[in-house]
């Protein structure tokens, strides 16, 4: 794939990814519901974790510098950055199939990322900026990691489903 192409790909979907999570999100301070995952995914799938990281940091850094919604926090970017680190690792392929293998790898990417990243990290982040007790805000945070499950899975092998065909034009173009 050229750079010219990859730029824009990238250009797209991080802009997708900010009006997603800064915009079309429901955001409280101690919990975000929204579809910003799905542009990151989507840079994970087509070319793979050095730009899934990339978007992740950059996603967060212009969204925090233009659109504040508190005060900047690094520990936040760093998430994103691990985040698309994870999917990219994950999830991209030479050339994209829907297949078990796919799937596998795509539940497993939605758990750690949910658990481990939001559940876990993104709580202590929470509870080092906002100073407030983690006993009552995780739990409802872990609920929500977990209701949000199914639906990651479920809208990105819907997506997936819809435009593999053009996900591998744009892998292999």
């Amino acid at each position: 794939m050229k750079k010219i192409k990859k730029i824009v790909i990238v250009s797209v979907l991080l802009a997708t990814n900010i009006i997603l999570g800064r915009f079309l999100s429901i955001r409280t301070p101690i919990l975000t519901i929204g579809f910003s995952f799905v542009p990151l995914m989507l840079t994970a799938i087509i070319l793979g974790y050095k730009y899934s990281v990339l978007v992740g940091i950059l996603s967060d850094l212009i969204g925090a510098l233009l659109f504040p919604t508190g005060p900047y926090f690094v520990g936040y970017t760093i998430s994103n950055a691990i985040t698309g680190l994870v999917y990219g690792l994950l999830l991209y392929q030479k050339d994209f199939k829907i297949n078990k293998k796919f799937i596998l790898n795509l539940i497993i990417a939605v758990l750690i990322v949910n658990f481990l990243i939001n559940g876990i990290l993104n709580t202590y982040f929470i509870m080092i900026t906002t100073k407030n007790a983690v006993k009552i805000f995780a739990p409802i945070r872990f609920l929500k990691q977990a209701i949000m499950v199914p639906i990651k899975v479920i809208t990105m092998l819907i997506i997936c489903k819809q435009f593999g065909k053009k996900i591998r034009e744009l892998q292999n173009d």
